[in-house]
């Protein structure tokens, strides 16, 4: 987890579509939001603040191959509007955990 996200930022993730798709209404929480395509736009409305939004787009990239390993990647875009850098923090927060696999 990060301790500073900026308004606008890429990733790279290593699952599927289907896989990013399951997680992710759980991993944006209350907040409302709509799907077109591959992308999602999140209201996010909490009490006290200015109401801000975040656009994610997401596209499928080639896998990564190491050796006989194939790891799926997901090509992944924030794009924050009106979020302060409070805002960006929790939801991030909230949603890095949601999103986070492994172990370690």
């Amino acid at each position: 987890m990060q301790s500073h996200y900026d308004a606008s930022f890429a990733r790279e993730t290593g699952c599927t579509e289907a896989e990013w798709l399951g997680w992710l209404p759980a991993a944006i929480g209350a907040h409302a939001w709509q799907r077109e395509g591959q992308c999602v736009c999140i209201t996010l409305n909490e009490p006290n603040t200015v109401p801000a939004g975040l656009c994610i787009r997401w596209s499928v990239g080639e896998p990564r191959v190491i050796a006989l390993v194939r790891i799926p990647r997901l090509l992944v875009q924030f794009d924050f509007s009106a979020a302060d850098a409070a805002q960006r923090y929790r939801f991030m927060r909230r949603f890095d955990l949601y999103m986070q696999r492994g172990g370690g």
